[in-house]
């Protein structure tokens, strides 16, 4: 059984995140799948013919997060940009709805709902088709964001920033969306991307993947020299570091230069799309349920280790990560048996 946590903790925490009010800021996707067969190519081009069998919508980014919070129990409003007319902006705000989602922070803007198609054909990817424009935010739209932040961050026991650099995580929007969270005291968790890496001081967990804080450094990341990321916690101004390494797991760092590791839990990968996303539901519900930074890890790690072994972008429930736990804790008795 990992030592970090046990299950009486574990119950008592999931069981306090229920209802805790959750203010999720960032990008909202649609994602589409289309499943289906391949029987030959195509005579027009050197290309598979996919004859679509299955159909399936499912909510990215940001919308996401926000369906991870309402299927822990916890209560999310998703402050996003949304396309004012067009079938992946109503169909997003149809599923957010259905989800138990607060659709009071959605903005309209005059600019497509971002939505990402992959085409499938014998559980290989074929291809993906990206329909969005990715410019910042301007004026009044940009003064919209800020007011539906206001609202949903006063009411909130935790703010996610959740930044796919689709144009809603402007300079203006991080530091007041931090700024108001600390009036409040509440923790600030960050999926950051490398827009604006470098603007989201004041955050309680700063969560990038090691290629996206290498690339953003400049420099590999020693995490067996700890004291060496120091200057990175001078540069980055936050609390504590959670960097994601795939199979390896993750990486705890505080800006003391104490490095604690959370090995994967992942039994099976059928599909990575969107651990990361549970990852961070995971993380900001916690904290909020009065988990430490180090407890919110090692459980958004279960979080992860059962959404990657479904397809596409999924949800994991308290029921399913407990499911998760336990099987863990008698895999763990059986290799020491």
């Amino acid at each position: 059984m990992d030592p970090a946590i046990s299950r009486e903790r574990l119950s008592a925490l999931l069981a306090a995140a229920a209802g805790r009010r959750i203010a999720v800021v960032g990008d909202a996707m649609l994602d589409v799948y289309l499943r289906g067969d391949v029987d030959r190519i195509s005579p027009e081009a050197p290309v598979p013919v996919v004859r679509v069998r299955e159909r399936k919508l499912a909510l990215g980014g940001a919308a996401n997060v926000a369906n991870n919070v309402a299927a822990l129990g916890a209560v999310p409003e998703l402050v996003a940009a949304v396309g004012n007319e067009g079938y992946a902006g109503h169909e997003l705000r149809r599923m957010l709805d259905e989800s138990g989602s607060s659709s009071r922070g959605l903005v309209d803007v005059a600019r497509p709902t971002t939505m990402k198609t992959r085409v499938i054909a014998r559980a290989q990817q074929v291809v993906r088709i990206d329909e969005e424009e990715d410019a910042d935010l301007t004026g009044p739209e940009v003064a919209a964001v800020l007011d539906a932040v206001r609202r949903a961050v006063a009411e909130a026991d935790a703010v996610v920033l959740e930044d796919y650099n689709k144009g809603v995580l402007v300079p203006a929007v991080i530091t007041q969306s931090i700024a108001w969270a600390r009036e409040r005291g509440v923790p600030v968790i960050v999926d950051p991307k490398y827009r604006n890496f470098f603007s989201y001081r004041g955050a309680s967990v700063f969560k990038p993947n090691r290629r996206e804080l290498e690339s953003a450094l400049g420099a590999a990341v020693d995490l067996e020299h700890p004291a060496a990321l120091l200057d990175t916690f001078a540069r980055l101004g936050v609390e504590h570091l959670l960097l994601t390494l795939s199979e390896r797991g993750m990486a705890l760092v505080s800006s003391r230069g104490d490095v604690q590791r959370v090995e994967t839990t992942a039994r099976e990968v059928y599909d990575p799309v969107g651990a990361g996303d549970t990852v961070t539901a995971y993380l900001a519900v916690m904290l909020a349920a009065g988990a430490t930074a180090w407890e919110a890890a090692v459980i958004a790690n279960y979080a992860a280790g059962v959404e990657v072994g479904k397809p596409g972008a999924a949800t994991v429930t308290a029921e399913e990560l407990l499911e998760a736990f336990d099987a863990h804790a008698e895999h763990a008795a059986a290799a020491s048996g």
